[in-house]
């Protein structure tokens, strides 16, 4: 690895954006380097608490820009320039060799500061589109390191080096890649806590209607829902397991034949990590979901179908065809599978 580096690796804002962020930080760790990780409140507790006992802590203070008012806006501003003038002072005293900056806007302040004192910047980006706040940042940088093969949103003219590194997971999927299916009628949903509603309409009437009634289904949704839906499984005689959380998602989706979910960075990620056959419906909401469905799509790994066309019918039918054709869902299940060695290639990118 050569030198010993100073390592400053900024996240925050959500778990999507650290623990890819903590999975590198982990390994520099382990390489010999000094890493300083910076974050910001939302999720400073949960950096503290999974970062190794080796790497500085820093608090950045900031916010999202996205409110609809305009004073939230001025202040969530007014928080990333203060957070950036600190680091400023901070860099001229204790410059870091190398800045990686995982998204969100917490990320802004470190990758402007590191900017004004020419430390060679990297950003990673999580999504098949590219985020608000990293589309911001990159006027600063010179390598963008992405998780999927393509990414939408890019400025036309841009002088950014992109390299494909693919998203980190945690180890456990890493230990499950490339998994072989266990052909037993079992069937994944997970909802996640935002907008699980849909799916919880429709999946269990799907499940109803198929003419294979031998299926096993794991359905994660929101604590309010649990009882209903364990209501609805047990009175038409399907065997069901209802929970408000997956303690070992890992092992959920090995078990699986098949899931259905949203397309957040990481659930598309863990799937090729895997290697699992999957029906995706993006959050509607959410540019960045459609694009990372679309990328798994391409795969040949599963289907798409956004939330206003999903039908119990279409469904129950495509499931039948699924579970009835197992050699089909092998197919799948292979064509889904993409080797994931990103934390070696963002530390290989960043230390070269």
């Amino acid at each position: 690895m050569g030198d010993k580096m100073k390592i400053w690796i900024a996240t925050g804002g959500t778990g999507g954006h650290v623990f890819p962020a903590l999975s590198v930080v982990t390994e520099l760790v382990k390489c010999g380097h000094s890493v300083t990780v910076s974050s910001d409140g939302r999720v400073l507790k949960m950096v503290k608490d999974s970062k190794p006992k080796a790497a500085k802590m820093v608090f950045i203070w900031a916010s999202g820009v996205g409110a609809k008012s305009k004073i939230k806006q001025m202040i969530a501003l007014m928080k990333i320039g203060f957070s950036a003038v600190a680091l400023i002072i901070r860099f001229m005293f204790n410059r870091p060799d190398r800045m990686v900056a995982f998204g969100g806007y917490a990320s802004v302040p470190a990758v402007f500061a590191a900017h004004v004192w020419k430390i060679p910047t990297y950003l990673h980006e999580q999504n098949a589109a590219i985020g608000r706040a990293n589309k911001f940042a990159l006027r600063w940088v010179k390598t963008l390191m992405t998780s999927f093969q393509t990414v939408d949103g890019l400025p036309k003219q841009t002088n950014v080096k992109i390299v494909y590194t693919g998203l980190p997971v945690r180890a456990d999927f890493l230990e499950s890649a490339n998994a072989p299916l266990k052909h037993e009628n079992k069937i994944l949903v997970t909802g996640g806590s935002l907008g699980a509603q849909v799916l919880d309409d429709i999946v269990p009437i799907a499940i109803k209607d198929m003419k294979n009634k031998k299926i096993f289904i794991t359905h994660q949704t929101r604590p309010e829902n649990v009882a209903r839906l364990q209501r609805f499984y047990a009175e038409h005689k399907i065997r069901a397991n209802v929970l408000s959380f997956v303690h070992d998602m890992a092992s959920a989706i090995i078990d699986a034949d098949i899931i259905i979910g949203r397309s957040g960075a990481s659930t598309v990620v863990e799937l090729e990590t895997i290697g699992r056959p999957a029906i995706l419906v993006p959050l509607a909401i959410n540019p960045d979901q459609a694009a990372n469905a679309e990328c798994y799509a391409k795969l040949g790994g599963g289907f798409v179908i956004s939330q206003d066309k999903l039908s119990a019918k279409w469904l129950a039918s495509t499931l039948d065809d699924l579970f009835d054709n197992p050699a089909k869902l092998d197919k799948m299940a292979k064509k889904s599978y993409v080797q994931n060695k990103a934390v070696e290639k963002i530390i290989e990118t960043i230390i070269a």
